[in-house]
């Protein structure tokens, strides 16, 4: 698990804007009309049509795509009663994985109210501002006469997540467990350990699949639920067992399937030894499940086991389910979300994991073995076919079932709308990092003396996506280390004035290198004093697998000793430089923005088949422009003239690619735009995603100002055409830009190697 620092934590919350969510209009607001159209006088017209038709709030407002996340602070993660305030910061949480995972927007609602029936009158109230209510950590049992209240006072689609988002995931990959070891979900004894909101759900959602009651054995804090036990309340009662049994080691004898719910490390080792062939055991307690992974599998070969964690199989994970039913529920405009809705959902999910594993996915996780089996239930939830696969599924089985004020005609449009909201290459860094993290590769950085970069190699060894070589002094780097309570002590720390054996060993191999560039062997052994020399040179000599630098130098300052010691691969005239901006949509890539001043169309060409190159190293088809102010010879120069060659040239060198310009930059990304003006154009269909500028001072500027202006998430620059892995940092780079440029030059290098 990864290691999480109190003060990175606070910052990440607190800095630049305070929390993690904020409201952005969808409309223009720049003129008077703007603002009279979106509120007084304007904003009347749509109120008296929605007075006329309250229907059409839903055509007019943004309720129809606006969930509400409301809790009461009661039983928030693993820190229980903590109360409203509190649990913002998790409602705010929970508000953006709704956005980025399924498009839908979020307002979170903490109410001060432990009252089960005053919450749901205040709960009740707020239907008309939103289209669904995800109910979050409330506590059992008021949160199951919560739910039930307010499902049949509203309207509009609420869940409970906490009860039916774990009950939904673990019954997929219950069945599909089941299916493996070729069991009947009526004739299995199950045992469930843990008697709380999920477990209760899990069990009635278990029932609904066809689970026997009478082969269920529940376990709370006070031990067994049987007939003896006087503190039942209404919805542990309907599991009372008959059986003759009270200790978890009796109940474990003989059965066929362990669920936890409970906390860490309570089910004995020797207890899994007791139960039937091919058992199932899903240990869900977090952050420790009941019984460790590795220590439950080493005892049985036959064992089935999936937890709560990442770094195991069978993730049993609640954000492959809540985004994606709220989404299907909102698009067909569901008054509730029913048992048949739910179901629909657990069919999706268990029958997406038996559909073989598209490439994105196996490049996302660095496994091209994923496939239907004991270590994969249920899918990975980084699988962009989710939201295609389970909307749709909850979708239609809320027409089906009665529920739905809206009918999907055209399932195929559907299914690429549902693409659109999210943008299906959003999760661009998420794929990057689990690559890396497969096969983690020394990275050298070179200015190991600043604290950032020392944070960021902390950050990479926890999430086990590299292997840090600290460059420098080394009582500097230990001193600030201490300074500032890291734990870097898997790190390896080099410092070059201590290395007069290996400074001389480079020196010579510097000189080789350059002597007939003007360099002498007493230049090379000062060179070598240089981080930025040394770094490069233990990747030359395989000491290291790629470089990182630039935090406090200027770019050009950083990429000479790199170029001069490893050069350009084989082919490559010249290096380049990209950014790629992360929009809403998707992400777009410009080159070239850190290298190349004024480059002719021969050198424009090459950067166009490097770009290339490198969006496609990113799991993106490219779909390229060559940048001017003019459209297709709309207006003549030098500018336009240069981009047009180098398109000629690019098609002829490169017939594969989409490419297309002289093209303006507004045009080239708006394909409504092209396909007026210039349907003739290979951009007309999607538009572009890859911009070639024809300058660095354009690029640069254009970068810079989306960056700044814009609020764009940059990531880069990406050194493109290095014979080995370098990458320089901007100037004054995050922590976690750091990070992400860690994480790309480890699948940099792991291609270099040809391990992908």
């Amino acid at each position: 698990m990864i290691k999480i620092n109190k003060q990175d934590a606070l910052n990440y919350h607190q800095l630049d804007q305070p929390g993690k969510i904020e409201v952005v209009p969808t409309k223009m607001l720049s003129t008077q009309l703007d603002l009279a159209l979106a509120y007084s006088p304007g904003v009347a017209e749509p109120c008296k049509e929605i007075a006329k038709n309250k229907e059409d709030v839903y055509k007019y407002t943004s309720k129809g795509n606006l969930v509400g996340v409301i809790s009461n602070g009661t039983a928030v993660l693993g820190l229980g009663n903590i109360g409203p305030d509190a649990s913002k910061p998790v409602m705010e949480g929970k508000g953006v994985l709704f956005k980025k995972f399924a498009g839908i927007d979020v307002f979170d609602i903490e109410i001060d109210c432990t009252d089960p029936d005053e919450f749901i009158r205040i709960v009740r109230s707020l239907e008309p501002t939103f289209g669904g209510i995800n109910l979050e950590d409330i506590k059992a049992p008021e949160c199951f006469q919560i739910e039930t209240a307010l499902r049949e006072q509203m309207n509009i689609p609420l869940m409970h997540d906490d009860q039916h988002g774990t009950a939904i995931i673990s019954s997929a990959a219950l069945l599909n467990a089941l299916e493996l070891v070729n069991k009947d979900i009526s004739t299995i004894k199950l045992v469930m350990n843990g008697a709380g909101a999920a477990a209760i759900s899990c069990l009635k959602l278990y029932l609904s699949l066809g689970l026997n009651v009478e082969n269920v054995v529940v376990f709370d804090k006070d031990g067994i639920i049987n007939a003896d036990r006087q503190d039942l309340d209404e919805y542990r009662t309907q599991f009372i067992t008959n059986r003759n049994i009270t200790t978890l080691e009796e109940a474990m004898v003989g059965a066929d399937v362990f669920i936890g719910l409970s906390a860490g490390n309570v089910l004995p080792p020797e207890y899994v030894k007791l139960m039937a062939k091919d058992p199932i055991i899903f240990a869900l307690a977090n952050p420790d499940p009941e019984i460790s992974y590795d220590l439950a599998m080493s005892i049985r070969e036959d064992l089935i086991m999936a937890t709560g964690r990442s770094d195991h199989p069978n993730q049993v994970n609640n954000v492959l389910g809540f985004p994606y039913i709220f989404r299907g529920a909102l698009d067909v405009r569901a008054t509730e979300i029913n048992e048949a809705m739910k179901l629909a959902a657990v069919k999706a999910l268990a029958e997406l994991a038996k559909e073989p594993v598209p490439e994105l996915v196996n490049k996302a996780y660095e496994d091209n073995t994923i496939t239907f089996g004991k270590e994969y239930l249920i899918p990975k939830p980084l699988d962009t076919r989710l939201i295609t696969h389970v909307s749709p599924a909850v979708a239609r089985a809320a027409m089906e079932s009665g529920v739905a004020r809206r009918s999907i005609e055209n399932w195929e449009q559907y299914e690429q709308e549902l693409l659109e909201r999210i943008g299906i290459d959003q999760k661009l860094m998420n794929r990057i990092v689990s690559r890396a993290k497969k096969s983690p590769k020394r990275i050298v950085f070179a200015e190991a003396d600043h604290i950032k970069i020392l944070k960021a190699a902390q950050q990479v060894l926890e999430q086990k996506i590299a292997n840090p070589i600290l460059l420098g002094n080394e009582e500097k780097i230990n001193a600030i280390i201490e300074e500032h309570g890291l734990d870097l002590s898997e790190a390896t720390i080099v410092d070059p004035i201590k290395e007069e054996a290996l400074r001389e060993e480079f020196a010579q191999l510097l000189y080789q290198k350059r002597n007939r560039k003007g360099m002498t062997l007493l230049d090379a052994r000062q060179a070598v004093l240089s981080r930025n020399y040394f770094g490069s040179l233990m990747v030359e000599t395989n000491q290291a697998d790629a470089l990182i630098s630039g935090l406090t130098r200027d770019y050009s300052k950083t990429i000479i000793p790199a170029l001069q010691v490893i050069g350009v691969e084989d082919g490559v005239n010249r290096v380049a430089g990209m950014y790629i901006v992360q929009a809403r949509k998707e992400p777009y890539f410009l080159a070239d923005t850190t290298v190349n001043v004024d480059p002719t169309a021969e050198e424009l060409c090459d950067i166009i088949g490097l770009s290339a190159k490198a969006v496609r190293f990113f799991d993106t088809e490219p779909r390229m422009a060559v940048l001017s102010y003019s459209n297709f010879g709309s207006s003549r120069g030098p500018i336009p003239s240069k981009a047009a060659e180098a398109v000629r040239q690019a098609k002829k060198k490169y017939p594969d690619l989409i490419i297309d310009g002289e093209i303006q930059a507004n045009t080239a990304v708006n394909k409504g735009l092209i396909q007026e003006h210039y349907p003739f154009s290979q951009l007309a269909e999607k538009g572009a995603n890859t911009l070639i500028f024809p300058d660095l001072n354009s690029g640069n500027i254009a970068y810079k100002l989306l960056q700044e202006i814009g609020g764009a998430e940059t990531i880069g620059p990406i050194l493109m055409g290095t014979r080995k892995p370098v990458h320089i940092l901007q100037l004054g780079s995050s922590t976690r830009d750091i990070v992400n440029m860690v994480a790309i030059a480890v699948v940099d290098a792991q291609v270099y190697n040809k391990e992908i």
